[in-house]
């Protein structure tokens, strides 16, 4: 039976942080690269060799209550946020699913098509959004500061060029990117210390962020076997493998729980692969089936 390897993703996040706050520039919308080579030449794709893979990212037990974020000292952010007001946003389990994980082909793939336009971040009611989101190497991050006061935009990579640029008022745009690939690169505003984005960055463009129910789907992908690896921020990351056939859908899942919230989780414990007789190949701790 083959095993796979589960990492926290704590370490990661870590090392991403290490590198020190930058110059800030006036964030006017000028365009900057953060370092690195430049990206392979884009391979073209024939439609009829193409498949999709579709997945679940499952949350077993109960979820960690969402804490408020304190924003008294930005009232116009607070008031953008009724009912309890602004909460944490690092864990979003809803209906036995988990969200913002990131998932990606982290082997078996070269090139791809090449990116067409840009990504957007928004900074609006003192939060980044999107939260984790992913972009291919060399393709444009369009940044916006929505709110009528100042933000910096810090990113802290470990592969590419790290930046610190400044928007000090609502309406300012300004583009980056980053070269090489690199899973994850964390995002902050050292003005407001609760904002927080990650961005995965790839070489190709099969990748996905799951949504609110847990659900993902990377389309367009050439037939063939690859690993698919899957990141969340304070749960780890998990991979398996799956095979993609032309014109036909492939389906994957990935089961978190709760306790694996913040543990001291071994080097090199085994995550199994279970062949389940649904035809979806699930990814568990310990080797305990998936549900």
């Amino acid at each position: 039976m083959r095993s796979y390897r589960w990492h926290k993703s704590v370490a990661l996040v870590a090392a991403g942080m290490v590198a020190a706050c930058g110059g800030g520039g006036d964030g006017g919308g000028g365009s900057d690269t953060a370092g690195g080579a430049a990206p392979e030449a884009a391979v073209q794709i024939d439609p009829a060799t193409v498949g999709t893979i579709s997945g679940m990212v499952n949350f077993a037990g109960e979820a960690p209550a969402m804490t408020p974020v304190d924003m008294s000292g930005e009232p116009d952010c607070a008031a953008g946020y009724g009912g309890d007001g602004p909460m944490s946003n690092t864990v979003l389990a809803s209906g036995g699913g988990l969200a913002n994980v990131f998932v990606y082909l982290s082997e078996g793939v070269s090139g791809g098509p090449a990116a067409s336009g840009s990504v957007p971040l928004n900074q609006e009611n003192c939060r980044y959004e999107p939260h984790v989101f992913g972009v291919q190497s060399g393709q444009d991050i369009a940044i916006t500061n929505s709110d009528n006061f100042l933000h910096n935009i810090n990113a802290s990579p470990t592969e590419n060029r790290g930046f610190n640029i400044s928007q000090p008022r609502a309406g300012i745009t300004s583009t980056q990117s980053f070269s090489v690939a690199e899973v994850m690169v964390p995002v902050r505003c050292d003005v407001h210390g609760w904002m927080t984005a990650y961005v995965g960055v790839v070489d190709h463009p099969y990748f996905a962020t799951s949504d609110a129910t847990g659900n993902f789907s990377i389309g367009n992908v050439p037939a063939g076997t690859y690993t698919v690896t899957a990141w969340h921020e304070e749960y780890g990351t998990m991979t398996t493998s799956v095979t993609v056939t032309a014109q036909s859908t492939a389906e994957i899942a990935f089961d978190y729980s709760a306790d694996m919230a913040g543990a001291e989780v071994p080097m090199n414990e085994p995550l199994v692969l279970h062949h389940e007789s649904d035809g979806i190949h699930r990814v568990s701790l310990n080797g305990a089936a998936g549900r």
